[in-house]
């Protein structure tokens, strides 16, 4: 049997363990993508929201359309001042 300290200067391991790190770093890309484009579309939606004020839909109505939150409506018009 292999002691630990064996193991883990072993090819095997020394692969395994830079398999998972190279497993980590592309999961954490992807969900950095991800985070990314969700932040991106949240922030388009916030961005008309003036606009459509303006047509005249009510914050409950943009909320409802963007699918938002009224809060978050009442923020952008509120920042948009």
């Amino acid at each position: 049997m292999f002691s630990m300290e064996e193991f883990k200067k072993s090819r095997l391991y020394r692969g395994m363990k830079r398999l998972a790190r190279e497993e980590i770093t592309e999961e954490n890309r992807q969900k950095g993508r991800q985070e990314g484009r969700e932040e991106g579309i949240l922030l388009t939606k916030l961005q008309v929201v003036p606009m459509f004020l303006e047509l005249g839909l009510t914050v409950e109505e943009i909320a409802q359309r963007l699918e938002l939150t009224v809060e978050q409506v009442q923020q952008a018009a509120q920042n948009n001042e």
